[in-house]
């Protein structure tokens, strides 16, 4: 029996929460039935696409290599949706876009790829900087949409914002460190490791933050502007992440596991969107790169 479309959705929700019971409420159904429809999945894929443990779900490798195939099966059928709405055009036109590093791979990547195949006509740009010069560059109108972090965006005056993504941040750890087998994690347990400190956007401020205000000096072991380099450092054992669950990847490149926590107590969280500058006339391919962004997170939530 062929999977459908449904088990798709419901394996999306609950990789992306990692419970049966985090997915079952933000779907509005019943945990039985997404358990019936993810164990119908890997029977019919022949793979176990979580392992099971009393926390809730870990995602497998081949359940994160199938991950990706069904958000692009989703993200496809809105894109015909779409297209017989008629919300779509063959036009022409060009599109400036700014994209922050940190969600560069992450979120921009797909968006960019939907957007291409609906107009390929339109000629596209992207520049990659820090938030604060493409906001500058926003409000000069050299940029006519950006995807960023905006949780600390700071010309709100003048530029327009709105979320595509809410990350928290969650504890990263190599396969059998100690505090992956604990009941709950307290940021206190973290100030006495080694931290890996990603230095893009304002995660190396908001971890530092975090930490001084909770009474702990961070023990700072490594800093680095390359997530791929946090996740080898990670998995080798040379120290522990504190990292929004946007960037988790459960394989480093080497094919070392990394596994990933929550943290006790109120942790900040990443808020990733588009901004334009307010009042303005967008063009016409900034308003539709808009438009697929807004059908990617409808999908997400569904």
């Amino acid at each position: 029996m062929a999977f459908t479309f449904r088990q798709l959705q419901y394996f999306v929700a609950v990789a992306e929460r990692g419970t049966v019971s985090g997915a079952a409420q933000h779907l509005s159904i019943s945990q039985s039935s997404v358990t019936e429809a993810i164990k119908e999945l890997e029977n019919d894929l022949g793979v176990e696409l979580f392992e099971r443990h009393p926390r809730g779900l870990a995602i497998t490798h081949k359940g994160h290599q199938f991950l990706r195939h069904a958000t692009k099966i989703l993200a496809d059928v809105s894109d015909a949706r779409l297209s017989f709405a008629g919300e779509q055009s063959t036009g022409s036109g060009r599109l400036a876009l700014g994209v922050t590093s940190l969600v560069a791979g992450y979120v921009l990547s797909d968006l960019l790829a939907r957007y291409r195949r609906a107009w390929p006509g339109v000629e596209v740009t992207a520049t990659e900087d820090t938030g604060d010069y493409l906001e500058h560059l926003l409000v000069g109108g050299e940029l006519d949409v950006a995807v960023m972090v905006i949780s600390n965006l700071r010309d709100r005056m003048a530029l327009q914002a709105e979320i595509l993504e809410v990350s928290p941040y969650r504890l990263w750890l190599p396969l059998g460190h100690h505090l992956a087998g604990a009941d709950i994690i307290n940021i206190h347990d973290i100030g006495r490791e080694p931290l890996i400190m990603l230095t893009v956007d304002e995660i190396e401020e908001n971890t530092g933050k975090l930490l001084v205000a909770l009474g702990q000096k961070p023990h700072v072991a490594f800093r680095t502007r390359s997530v791929e380099a946090v996740r080898s450092l990670v998995a080798t054992g040379a120290g522990i992440a504190l990292l929004p669950d946007l960037v988790y990847r459960p394989w480093s490149l080497e094919g070392d596991r990394i596994e990933s926590r929550d943290i006790s107590g109120a942790l900040p969280v990443v808020q990733v969107g588009m901004v334009w500058r307010r009042g303005s006339g967008l063009p016409e391919a900034a308003r539709d790169f808009i438009g697929i962004a807004q059908s990617q997170r409808t999908v997400r939530q569904r």
